[in-house]
């Protein structure tokens, strides 16, 4: 059943948000259940959750619908110039808006998943989502995920979390996660990815993957989502606390 059977509520960033609330940064590598948590902790919160790399999967579909040439300035910035990306909530979950499509599944098959790096390592692609990012986060209350969030979107950001697991267990929840989705691939396949990927966001020269000087690790090779949940709920309650 597509999204547009449910009933939406559009992201609106000009929305108002008690001032007790905060904003909450979490980055780390792929596969590492950033979203998933980022998910779990927002509707436990009961705040906003903003998918980042979903914004720049989006740009990566674009491009590759419009042939775009990443070499290409004027390509790239004009394609920038035409995309619009909102998120839209559900009961079954937030969706992917690209234009006014749902792209929700689209964004996440292996075409775009070769892509999305290089393609989020331009710097006018960066900029581009980071002002949008920014214009979402203006009220607080949003748990936003990705690679730059607490370095660079959300430097400002009352509780920083850099998440980090073993690259045998992102390769395993990967690969399960697309074959949920109905996608064929190898081990083999999604570990050159994963590795691929973690290399461009780390050494990209415009806002690369680091952790944040007051970022809090969270290595979840061992952890339940539930454990994960818990102690980070802890860390938040905290932080708006003080």
């Amino acid at each position: 059943m597509g999204v547009n059977a449910h009933r939406a509520v559009d992201i609106a960033p000009q929305q108002a948000y008690p001032l007790e609330k905060i904003i909450i940064a979490v980055d780390g590598y792929s596969s590492c259940g950033k979203s998933t948590l980022a998910k779990a902790l927002a509707a436990s919160l009961q705040y906003i959750f903003i998918d980042s790399g979903a914004m720049y999967r989006a740009v990566t579909h674009y491009f590759l619908q419009h042939q775009i040439a990443l070499d290409a300035p004027d390509q790239v910035e004009t394609a920038l110039s035409n995309i619009q990306i909102d998120f839209k909530r559900t009961e079954n979950g937030t969706f992917t808006f690209l234009n006014g499509q749902d792209v929700e599944k689209e964004i996440r098959g292996m075409a775009v998943s070769q892509l999305v790096s290089p393609v989020a390592a331009l710097s006018k692609v960066r900029r581009a989502m980071v002002a949008q990012q920014q214009r979402m986060g203006q009220h607080k209350g949003i748990v936003m995920d990705g690679r730059d969030i607490g370095t660079v979107v959300f430097p400002q950001a009352e509780l920083k979390l850099f998440v980090t697991a073993d690259i045998a267990v992102r390769v395993e929840r990967r690969y399960a996660e697309l074959i949920a989705k109905g996608i064929e691939t190898d081990r083999a396949s999604v570990q050159k990815n994963l590795q691929e990927r973690d290399h461009i966001d780390s050494t990209r020269a415009d806002s690369p993957l680091k952790m944040a000087s007051d970022a809090v690790l969270i290595d979840n090779t061992n952890l339940s989502k539930e454990e994960q949940l818990i102690m980070i709920k802890a860390l938040a309650d905290c932080r708006v606390e003080n």
